[in-house]
């Protein structure tokens, strides 16, 4: 091979290897370039979005001067004392008035202030003390309004067998409000007495709305649609739904009239019986018509009986839908 024939075929080899040396490089390029696929992350559990619900009031707490008298005068409406806790002397620290198997009023006695505790003077005095919801499972309601930032207490096993955690509510007329959550547990002496001191005579079988004094109603209102859960009724605003299907609701109301006292609606299946009880025992009542208009412009008028007790609390009887 002469020298020049040499050469060319040198400088065609040195071409086809910088192309195949191009090549390798754009392809490595390229794999750098686009990153390799990831596996699909696991799948985690979705936070629940509203809070779990409830299966309705179980009972509001009120102190009164004499539980004795109260207890003569729930009697007369026809509600009996389901049980009781005493003290040391023997004296009834807390009476359960039954108005069916699932709900409840609590009494409490009013104590003579102690000096050295200068908010034990609300004790001394009649008041509504606290509403109690009942959850239909109390972990998963506790677990989400730690969620929220409520910091509710740890639920606990209370005194009378049930599951109860409680949570600091908005301000009421004189202190800050203690939300109540409980869930009953088949052994409390509260399921041991279904079935029992259930009288026929009762004039009402059902608590549907109770009613809470704020010092600030709309802030108080906020928290619960906001914090609680809680739903606005479609006729009255300050009427809030429980969360889940009970039916049941809280109405938020000024400080003043209401003031410390406490005003719960009643459902009777007849409110000519539950007169004539009233008016058989001898029980001040008085009997209206109200009317109000839903959202959609719908009128509805509706008789109430109107009943007070030793205390000043208030029971609205109302006839059952």
């Amino acid at each position: 091979m002469t020298q020049p024939k040499f050469a060319s075929a040198r400088s065609a080899l040195q071409r086809i290897a910088l192309v195949a040396l191009a090549a390798s490089l754009t392809a490595c390029a390229a794999a750098q370039a686009t990153p390799a696929a990831m596996p699909a992350p696991a799948a985690t559990a979705a936070a629940p979005t509203q809070t779990p619900p409830f299966n309705g009031i179980a009972h509001i707490a009120i102190r009164v001067q004499s539980i004795a008298a109260s207890l003569a005068f729930y009697n007369k409406l026809g509600y009996q004392q389901a049980f009781a806790n005493t003290g040391r002397d023997g004296s009834v620290s807390q009476s359960f008035v039954k108005i069916n198997d699932k709900q409840f009023i609590e009494l409490y006695p009013a104590v003579p202030p102690n000096p050295a505790r200068p908010q034990s003077a609300a004790q001394s005095t009649s008041s509504f003390l606290h509403l109690c919801l009942e959850a239909a499972d109390i972990n998963a309601t506790h677990d989400f309004y730690a969620a929220e930032g409520l910091a509710p207490r740890a639920v606990e096993t209370a005194g009378a067998g049930n599951l109860l955690f409680t949570i600091r509510g908005p301000q009421q007329p004189t202190f800050a409000q203690n939300i109540e959550y409980t869930q009953y547990m088949p052994t409390s002496r509260h399921m041991l007495d279904i079935g029992q001191h259930l009288s026929p005579d009762r004039v009402a079988d059902k608590m549907t709305v109770v009613t809470l004094a704020m010092q600030d109603p709309a802030a108080a209102r906020d928290f619960y649609l906001t914090k609680l859960g809680f739903t606005a009724s479609k006729t009255n605003p300050m009427l809030l739904n429980l969360p889940g299907t009970s039916g049941q609701m809280v109405e938020i109301v000024p400080a003043d009239p209401l003031g410390s006292k406490s005003s719960i609606v009643l459902t009777t299946p007849s409110l000519d019986k539950a007169a004539a009880q009233l008016t058989r025992q001898q029980v001040a009542f008085k009997r209206a018509t109200s009317t109000t208009t839903d959202a959609n412009g719908k009128t509805r008028s509706e008789e109430m009986l109107t009943v007070t007790d030793p205390d000043g609390n208030i029971l609205r009887i109302v006839a059952a839908h």
